[in-house]
């Protein structure tokens, strides 16, 4: 792990922490989006009673060298994720991969990021980097995968990270 981060207001970005805990079934002690239903806002207004798929974001701090080579200046936790990683294929992984952190947390994947137009207000033209189209017009989003909190514990920059692929067949990855 790169950096963790958190934030207990509503805000795009999130300070960098020393360390964060991870509580089974709820997301991150003290960020905004912990809880057992959907914390985002405009799921809220959908739908308050959904169950939180979206209890920690964790991106990876490739996709910043990425956004630098588009001339964009972006670091850990200024996209709003809690964990930022270096050298896990996180848009790879299936829903239902298991992400061991640190001494003994566990995040199962459950599915994409699906950034939206806040992205832009944080940096203008950003929006397009990290959502696009591949060759046969499919949408590509890269902004982090999305996840709940199987295992509770404390996570630190500088901790392992091990994944645990579900059985076969595994299901892609698709927004949450």
């Amino acid at each position: 792990m790169v950096a963790v981060s958190s934030n207990g207001e509503y805000s795009f970005t999130k300070p960098n922490r020393e360390g964060i805990r991870l509580l089974e079934g709820l997301g991150v002690e003290g960020d905004v989006h912990a809880g057992v239903t959907v914390k985002h806002r405009s799921r809220v207004r959908q739908d308050p009673s959904q169950p939180n798929l979206r209890q920690v974001h964790l991106m990876h701090a490739e996709l910043f060298e990425e956004l630098a080579e588009a001339g964009f200046t972006v670091g850990p936790g200024q996209l709003g994720e809690n964990v930022t990683t270096r050298g896990v294929d996180l848009l790879g992984l299936p829903v239902g991969a298991l992400l061991h952190l640190g001494d003994g947390a566990v995040v199962e994947v459950t599915g994409l990021r699906n950034p939206c137009a806040q992205i832009d207000g944080f940096r203008p033209g950003l929006l397009k980097q990290v959502v696009g189209r591949d060759d046969s017009g499919a949408v590509v989003r890269k902004a982090g995968i999305m996840g709940v909190v199987r295992s509770g514990g404390v996570v630190r920059p500088g901790d392992g990270i091990t994944v645990t692929l579900p059985p076969e067949p595994h299901q892609p990855l698709e927004r949450v």
